[in-house]
C-alpha cells in the first residue's frame, strides 16, 4: 500500500520547534509525530527530566535567548524550523516588560531566522526542501489587550514581511517561508483563548499540506480579509524599494 502525498510530505523529515513546551508546541509535536516526522523540541526550561514519549519530541535541545548561535549545528540537521516561542505580558507595560517582550518575541526570533538562513544559503546543495515557519499572531494587525505583545509581534511580523519580499530567486528555491497568523487559543499565555491548541495545530498542518504560505487560523473573519491585504501591501512596498535602489 503506497503512502498518500500528505504522508510523504512529513515522513522522516526533521522538524525543530521552539517553544515546544507550550500548548501549541506540544500539539504541533503530537500531530507531526503521528504523520511520521522526527521532532526536535527547543526549550528554555531544564531538560534533565524532560519526558520522551510517543507524543512528545524525539529529542530535546535546551537554549536561551541571546545564545542563538549555539543552535547552529542543530539547525543544520533540520528540514523545517518552526519559530513558536514567545511571552505575553498581558496588560503590564513597564520598561522591563517591554524589553522582555521585544527580546523574546521579536529580536530572538529574528536572530534565529538569520542563523537558519545562513545555514541554508551557505549550503552547497543546489535545491532544497527546507522550510521556515514563523508564528507572528494576528496581533500584527489588531489589538490583543497587551501593548508589549502587540508591539513585539508587529515588529517580527514586519521583519518577516520585508525578508519575504527581498529574497533572490535562488534563496526562494532553497528556503520556503511560511507565516502563521493565529487567533486566541487556550494556553498558559492566554487561558481564555477561544480555540484549542489541538485544533490550531491541525489547521496549520492542513493548510501547509495544500500549499499555503500565509496560514491563518482564527475565529475572527476580519483577519482573513485584512491580513492578506496587509501582506500584499508590504510585499509591493518592499519590491518597489528594491527597484528604486537598483535604479539609483
Amino acid at each position: 500500500m503506497t503512502e498518500s502525498p500528505q504522508k510523504k510530505l512529513w515522513t522522516d523529515r526533521r522538524i525543530g520547534i521552539t517553544g515546544a513546551n507550550g500548548a501549541l508546541g506540544r500539539s504541533l509535536t503530537k500531530t507531526l509525530r503521528r504523520k511520521g516526522a522526527f521532532v526536535i523540541g527547543f526549550t528554555s526550561k531544564s531538560i534533565q527530566n524532560a519526558e520522551i514519549s510517543t507524543t512528545g519530541p524525539n529529542k530535546w535541545i535546551q537554549w536561551e535567548c541571546g545564545k542563538e548561535s549555539n543552535l547552529k549545528n542543530t539547525l543544520k540537521e533540520l528540514d523545517i524550523l518552526i519559530i513558536n516561542h514567545g511571552i505575553n505580558p498581558q496588560g503590564r507595560q513597564s520598561t522591563d516588560d517591554l524589553d522582555r517582550a521585544l527580546e523574546i518575541n521579536a529580536l530572538s526570533s529574528w536572530r534565529i531566522i538569520k542563523l537558519f538562513e545562513q545555514v541554508i544559503f551557505n549550503s552547497k546543495e543546489e535545491t532544497s526542501k527546507k522550510e521556515l515557519w514563523i508564528n507572528t499572531s494576528e496581533a500584527e494587525i489588531q489589538p490583543a489587550l497587551s501593548p508589549a505583545y502587540e508591539i513585539s509581534k508587529r515588529l517580527i511580523g514586519q521583519l518577516v514581511s520585508v525578508r519575504w519580499s527581498s529574497r533572490t530567486e535562488e534563496q526562494k528555491r532553497k528556503l520556503k517561508i511560511r507565516k502563521l497568523i493565529l487567533g486566541p487559543f487556550k494556553s498558559d499565555l492566554n487561558p481564555i483563548g477561544l480555540m484549542s491548541a489541538e485544533l490550531v495545530a491541525k489547521q496549520i498542518i492542513s493548510q501547509v499540506e495544500i500549499g499555503l504560505f500565509l496560514i491563518i487560523v482564527t475565529p475572527n473573519p476580519l483577519t482573513y480579509i485584512f491580513m492578506p491585504i496587509t501582506e500584499f501591501i508590504r510585499t509591493i512596498y518592499g519590491k518597489l524599494i528594491l527597484i528604486f535602489n537598483k535604479q539609483s
